[in-house]
């Protein structure tokens, strides 16, 4: 009978036996795909999910039908699990699926190379509604097969601006160094060093960039021999804030692309009999939740972390019900937050 799903015409004019023939499986295969049964690798399910969409069927059961009934779960992939920046991104996206009866999967993508790419895979095999990606990199194959999974996805900071109508959330990374070294040198700061983090990533770019910008706008010569690189994680940060102090005629301030290098640099300081902010002042970035606890107070510049991703949350909900969010691309506004771990530079 015209219309079954055992090989009658679809609404784009191809029978499932055609589309079974072209993706090389057999007809129940692309039955259970249509069906959205779970018996189906996910390279399978993918080839013959981009088959079907391109011939217009539109799948009775599949996550679009489901997309917002309570008890759906929403993927949550970020690069790395450990530290305070991935529990408040975690909070913020849980908080924001909560609200609406969803759940959150959470999941680490370990990197670049073929191990990353089991991330994409299990969200396959799940079947998951929707994913929230924190992740190094989304190549174009990625990006292609996400499409054709039919995965409405939003991503958090990503290493570079993702292609046009990818929706991804921010923070303003630039205006948030450029406002921390401001306030270094309105405090007298004339040497003032700074350690990113990884300076391929587009928010350490960033960051770094408004350090030169409240130098240039400052008057201050930019010194190549002041600046380091590490991953925005402890123990680079320490060996570069050692390194730093140990100059002949070192920094009398340090910017630090995050909270935990700025706790680093609290520690090189220690190590080397330095008192903050007497000997060094210290600013960071993210405004973590320690922040306010250790001592003396971090001077940082707050990151609304987990607002963050629940706006990527709720752009993922959004486009689950069929809809689109405001803007694809939302950049958070940061904000200085002056504590006690910044003050004038010592005599010398």
């Amino acid at each position: 009978m015209a219309g079954t799903d055992e090989g009658g015409p679809a609404a784009g004019g191809k029978t499932l036996a055609v589309i079974a023939q072209e993706a090389g499986v057999s007809v129940s295969t692309v039955s259970k795909v249509l069906h959205n049964r779970s018996d189906v690798a996910a390279r399978t399910r993918a080839k013959v999910q981009r088959l079907l969409a391109q011939h217009g069927y539109p799948g009775r059961n599949g996550p679009a039908a489901t997309a917002l009934a309570p008890g759906g779960l929403i993927d949550f992939v970020i690069n790395e699990l450990d530290g305070p920046w991935a529990v408040e991104l975690i909070r913020g996206a849980e908080e924001a699926l909560d609200a609406v009866g969803m759940g959150l999967v959470v999941s680490a993508a370990h990197g670049r190379g073929s191990s990353a790419r089991r991330w994409l895979d299990s969200l396959a095999a799940r079947r998951t509604l929707g994913a929230i990606l924190v992740v190094p990199e989304l190549d174009q194959d990625q990006h292609r097969e996400l499409r054709a999974l039919g995965i409405p996805f939003a991503l958090i900071a990503p290493v570079d601006e993702p292609p046009a109508g990818v929706p991804w959330v921010g923070a303003t990374n630039w205006p948030g160094g450029l406002a921390a070294t401001r306030h270094l040198v309105r405090l007298g700061h004339r040497r003032i060093a700074v350690i990113g983090g990884p300076p391929h990533r587009l928010a350490s770019r960033a960051r770094v960039d408004g350090y030169r910008s409240a130098l240039e706008e400052a008057g201050l010569p930019f010194d190549p021999g002041l600046v380091r690189y590490g991953d925005f994680t402890n123990e680079p940060a320490y060996r570069h804030a050692l390194d730093l102090l140990r100059l002949p005629d070192p920094p009398t301030a340090v910017f630090a692309g995050s909270d935990q290098q700025a706790l680093s640099t609290y520690r090189a300081a220690a190590t080397l009999g330095l008192r903050v902010p007497a000997d060094v002042s210290v600013v960071g970035f993210d405004d973590l939740p320690f922040a306010d606890w250790v001592t003396p107070r971090l001077t940082t510049v707050r990151t609304p972390l987990a607002e963050m991703a629940a706006l990527a949350a709720g752009m993922v909900l959004r486009l689950l019900g069929g809809g689109q969010p405001a803007g694809t691309r939302v950049e958070v506004a940061s904000e200085l937050v002056v504590r006690d771990s910044s003050g004038p530079p010592p005599a010398r």
